[in-house]
């Protein structure tokens, strides 16, 4: 394994970690939200409550370590990146300083004020849609290169595109599904059954679209970007893995083994993304900029690696601890019951 291709890695594993962690954070505030709508809110509240309160500082670590080691790896992403996405990227810090504002004047400040709630789900929705936007670009044709080396976004491309669009669908779809399925696995742990029985039933309401949105995905890839799609055909049993984990999580959930159902969905999220992730190797904006061509020196690579490993060493007990402490503590779970 090359030093670039254990940068990546490791970038792709903290990104993986925001993906799972944030999917349920944003997940729960649009539940938090939509349950006002629908009458339930009395239903869920408690248990989101429960779970948000030790957790809402831990979520954008990961994401704080990704953009860090992309910067630190592969320099020129931060002129690449950072030109065409000055307005997407600056729309998710502004929805991520609203729904932190959540927190502060939802939590500690007027309590259980709908105009926070309804903003805070509403946040939920936005950024994954804000965030994908990185990715959709990523892929190539949408981004003009002038004769003079200028980068420009090409908003109209972007807007029409199905390719785009299919992306947007399942950001938010998979965030749906990956949150329903743990909060109902943290409201059995909680002995919630009314929160329980909803959070089944949205498990359920998202997991198909969730996979339809997927294989969409796939067949938009084959005529937007041809290559990285061979690519995937290559990476074939990856993805089968994936759609096999997916359907044992829905019949574990059947069975009531909402522990197990869950990390199957984690399996099955991380099987299709280490996939895709792969499959378009070596590109980090294609067709301008790969892995070998935007690489740091080999003196700060060793460094940021060996920094990169120790900030695991430290956040990996840190969380086991949060999850041990609060989490999946029984006494302070079924606090708000």
């Amino acid at each position: 394994m090359t030093i670039e291709v254990l940068g990546i890695s490791v970038l792709w594993l903290f990104l993986f970690g925001y993906v799972i962690v944030a999917s349920i954070d944003f997940g729960a505030g649009f539940f938090n939200a939509s349950t006002i709508i629908t009458k339930q809110h009395h239903v869920v509240n408690a248990v989101i409550q429960r779970y948000l309160s030790p957790v809402w500082e831990i979520t954008n670590v990961f994401l704080v370590f990704f953009f860090v080691g992309m910067i630190g790896f592969f320099p020129k992403t931060a002129y690449y990146f950072g030109t065409v996405l000055l307005i997407p990227i600056s729309i998710s810090i502004i929805l991520l300083a609203l729904r932190g504002s959540y927190y502060a004047f939802g939590t500690y400040g007027t309590k259980g004020h709908k105009g926070y709630t309804l903003m805070y789900g509403v946040t939920g929705a936005l950024i994954p849609a804000s965030l994908s936007t990185a990715l959709i670009i990523s892929e190539g044709g949408f981004v003009k290169k002038a004769t003079n080396g200028t980068l420009s976004l090409d908003y109209a491309a972007l807007f029409t595109s199905p390719f785009a669009w299919s992306i947007v669908v399942l950001s938010l779809t998979s965030v749906l599904f990956i949150s329903a399925s743990f909060l109902a696995y943290y409201s059995h742990v909680a002995e919630d059954n009314g929160a329980l029985k909803l959070f089944r039933k949205y498990t359920w309401i998202w997991s198909f679209p969730t996979l339809i949105t997927a294989l969409g995905i796939i067949i938009e890839m084959k005529w937007h970007n041809p290559a990285h799609f061979e690519g995937m055909l290559n990476l074939w049993w990856l993805f089968l893995l994936s759609a096999i984990c997916f359907f044992i999580s829905l019949w574990l959930l059947k069975k009531h083994s909402y522990g197990w159902s869950f990390i199957f969905v984690v399996l099955q999220f991380a099987l299709a993304f280490y996939g895709y992730g792969t499959s378009r190797y070596p590109y980090l904006l294609y067709p301008y900029l790969t892995i070998h061509d935007s690489f740091t020196n080999q003196t700060m690579a060793i460094a940021l690696v060996v920094v990169f490993v120790l900030g695991l060493l430290l956040l990996i007990p840190a969380l086991y601890l949060v999850f041990k402490l609060f989490i999946m503590n029984k006494p302070y779970i079924k606090k708000g019951n």
